[in-house]
């Protein structure tokens, strides 16, 4: 496995432990820069998700247009906004 998959790797593994919309955002932040979201995740064509990741730590649907576009609540209540890779805090629809 390359270092690029290796990251995508440690920051789902990170995200599965997220509590919070900040908590999301950092994780990302650490391994990459923002495009025009908050946050952005390069792994999008990987097997798993930011969306499976989220889920396994607590995390509800808002809403799901696509599996490139989509909102989730955190167990605090805030959410974020997934657009293609694109992460923004709140509900963004």
């Amino acid at each position: 496995m390359d270092m690029f998959w290796q990251a995508i790797d440690a920051q789902l593994g990170e995200l599965r432990t997220a509590a919070t919309a900040d908590d999301v955002v950092t994780v990302l932040n650490r391994y990459g820069l923002p495009s025009s979201g908050d946050a952005f995740f390069a792994g999008g064509g990987g097997d798993e998700t930011v969306c499976d990741a989220l889920d396994h730590a607590g995390w509800s649907w808002v809403w799901c247009d696509a599996d490139y576009f989509w909102c989730m609540k955190a167990p605090d209540g805030s959410k974020i906004t997934y657009v293609e890779g694109d992460v923004y805090r709140g509900d963004r629809r």
